[in-house]
């Protein structure tokens, strides 16, 4: 049994880019689902497919590779706040990631956003990890 599904999630995408795959699949849910719309809406996953089965679904995430060194985009996924120890930061505190040019995926009131845009909506929540 699994304790942390978004540990999960983030170490299947770190374990398929360090191998070089071309997709990987994983295990479907509404927070992860989420977390991979961000990561298409900011550049860091090519597509990403829902597959419904009897079960609980999965997720088919095409990963980004760089066209010139075939390194992939994705350098570190960082689990921030985890089951233990869960990372809370209000709107103004939330921290940058690489000076801007990684995200935060923070999860607030309003639902799972990147770092930046819940500074501009002024909201603070749980930080979920960070992507550069």
């Amino acid at each position: 049994m699994n304790t942390d599904p978004v540990a999960d999630y983030l170490t299947r995408i770190r374990n398929a880019n360090q191998a070089g795959l071309k997709t990987v699949e994983i295990p479907s849910s509404k927070l992860k689902h989420e977390i991979t719309k961000i990561l298409l809406d900011q550049g860091f996953i090519l597509n990403y497919k829902i597959i419904e089965d009897n079960l609980q679904g999965k997720i088919k995430i095409a990963l980004k590779y760089d066209k010139l060194t075939n390194e992939p985009v994705i350098k570190k996924l960082l689990r921030v706040s985890k089951p233990g120890l869960r990372k809370y930061s209000g709107s103004q505190n939330i921290p940058r990631v690489l000076n801007g040019l990684g995200i935060n995926i923070v999860s607030t009131s309003k639902g799972l956003m990147t770092g930046k845009k819940a500074k501009r909506e002024n909201l603070g929540g749980e930080i979920i990890c960070s992507v550069y």
